[in-house]
């Protein structure tokens, strides 16, 4: 069986960061692990070829081999995921689909054409997919019906089918699930209040592949919550850092975990300690009020300016999510979310609309409460909320628009990151020495040209490099490359602002059309 694995586009986005990726010449941040995953899962004497959308075409010679199309997709794909399935059920190959968007919303792409749904986890899932080829079944629906997998048995993904070079940062995952309950979130829904964790030997052995396939950038740990079973993350950082020791420390970290991980000292020493330098919060929204009704109790416990700032001081970068339209929320919501981002210094922002995802507890609730619209939610910082908020939407995206170009001012980005990397703690491990290339060349002047000299914020440019080479130069290229990635975000403030308006427009005036026919019903109720 020669199976061609497909990973759709993304849009344009918040992550795509295009422009600060030219700079170094790579085509994506991370890869599809999701197909690198279901590669290991199937059997292995099949042969396999992966084409990211994200990085190339696919090419005629692929469609002609594949004797079996395999797609994975989140919602944001949605696009282009829908259009590679017609375009290989018009090649008549057969099509299997799967992923998070396919779980949520099997229907649209049975409606698009796929033959084989594989929902849910595929460890589960998969192995009853292949049995029904076996049995020369051509269409088919393949559900886990609520089991989780158990994810020790995950084997490593294959990373020799990815163009290594061409991604920024290498993906891998050790747990699954989260066991908060935030309402608008689709984790819980998808895998479950339980985190479930690989063995750390597991982890390892991950890495190892990825030093024998020629891979030394930073590796993301995609965990939705990587501190979600703290007992088992502690006995995973463990093992880590004697592997990071042992090989002198190849590889810089990244994840995302609740904003609770501020509260727990030991933990972050120890992930400082594995040379973790980065880590993604979901802080949402400073409102208590808003947390408390959306059910992000975690993040109402502890002051979250006080947990920014201890993760900062104890060696790591801040990321951090914020939403704004949340149900009784009151005016000026945008500007306090920019207030606590310049208040806490975090660097990187993203800032979105709150959209109710399919099946999560916000959607079901709002299909009760009839506030639910027909669009479904992309994820995506370019798109209007599709549902009915308690304030008036335009309200809400007036605030949007302004927030996010506020915190996109290059002067206000600069700004943030000096003061962030000024907090940060000293590196605790050394880093290693990589050969200059000439992307890496490239992309130092590149950035010294744009930014040191021709924008007005030239001079502050070469103020805060020199006091960040003074005070922590350890992190000087971390601080160099948060300065390239606004190259990404000068451009992205400008199409939120001109695609949100423009939506905008297009529901004032149908909201104007449906006013005028209630009034002309009225008016010919009276006559």
């Amino acid at each position: 069986m020669r199976v061609l694995l497909l990973y759709p586009l993304f849009p344009k986005s918040f992550w795509s960061f295009e422009k600060a990726l030219a700079l170094v010449d790579r085509k994506a941040l991370l890869p599809p692990l999701c197909l690198v995953t279901v590669a290991a899962l199937l059997p292995q004497e099949w042969e396999y070829k992966l084409a990211d959308r994200n990085i190339r075409d696919i090419t005629e010679e692929e469609w002609e081999w594949a004797d079996l199309v395999i797609l994975s997709a989140m919602i944001v794909q949605q696009e282009d995921f829908l259009a590679l399935i017609r375009e290989a059920k018009r090649r008549s190959k057969p099509v299997a689909v799967g992923g998070p968007y396919v779980t949520s919303l099997p229907k649209e792409a049975a409606a698009a054409g796929a033959d084989y749904l594989i929902l849910d986890e595929g460890e589960i899932t998969l192995p009853l997919f292949v049995e029904a080829l076996k049995r020369g079944e051509k269409t088919g629906t393949f559900s886990a019906n609520g089991e989780k997998a158990d994810v020790t048995q995950t084997p490593i993904p294959r990373f020799d089918l990815l163009d290594l070079y061409a991604y920024d940062t290498m993906a891998i995952q050790f747990s699954r699930g989260c066991p908060f309950q935030c309402e608008f979130c689709d984790i819980i829904v998808l895998y479950g209040r339980k985190s479930r964790t690989k063995h750390p030997s597991q982890i390892l052995a991950e890495l190892d592949r990825l030093l024998e396939l020629g891979f030394t950038q930073a590796v993301f740990l995609v965990d939705d919550n990587f501190i979600g079973n703290k007992r088992n993350v502690k006995l995973l950082l463990k093992e880590l850092k004697i592997w990071q020791e042992k090989n002198r420390y190849p590889f810089r970290l990244i994840t995302e975990a609740s904003v609770d991980l501020g509260q727990d000292t030991e933990l972050l020493e120890m992930m400082v300690e594995c040379n973790f330098y980065v880590v993604f919060l979901g802080i949402e929204t400073p409102d208590e009020e808003s947390l408390t009704l959306t059910k992000k109790f975690q993040n109402t416990r502890d002051s979250l300016s006080d947990s920014v700032e201890a993760i900062t001081k104890a060696g790591m970068r801040v990321m951090a999510g914020f939403i704004i339209g949340f149900d009784g929320e009151k005016p000026g919501a945008g500007d306090r979310i920019v207030q606590f981002v310049e208040n806490t210094s975090i660097p990187m922002a993203m800032f979105s609309m709150l959209q109710a995802l399919p099946h999560t507890a916000l959607w079901e609730r709002l299909q009760k409460e009839g506030r639910l619209n027909t669009g479904i939610a992309n994820g995506n910082q370019t798109t209007l909320m599709n549902f009915i908020p308690t304030r008036p939407l335009e309200e809400i995206a007036r605030e949007y628009i302004d927030g996010f170009w506020q915190l996109y001012d290059p002067q206000r980005y600069l700004d943030r990151t000096y003061r962030h990397f000024m907090m940060m703690g000293k590196p605790r491990n050394p880093v290693p020495r990589r050969r200059m290339n000439w992307p890496t060349i490239r992309a130092f002047f590149t950035i010294c040209w744009r930014q040191g000299i021709v924008r007005p914020t030239r001079w502050k440019f070469w103020l805060y490099l020199v006091n960040i080479l003074r005070h922590n130069p350890r992190v000087v290229d971390h601080y160099l490359a948060l300065c390239g990635l606004f190259e990404h975000f000068s451009e992205y403030r400008t199409i939120v602002r001109d695609q949100i308006e423009s939506q905008l427009a297009e529901y004032l005036a149908e909201q104007k059309r449906i006013e005028a026919y209630k009034l002309e019903r009225e008016e010919s109720a009276v006559a």
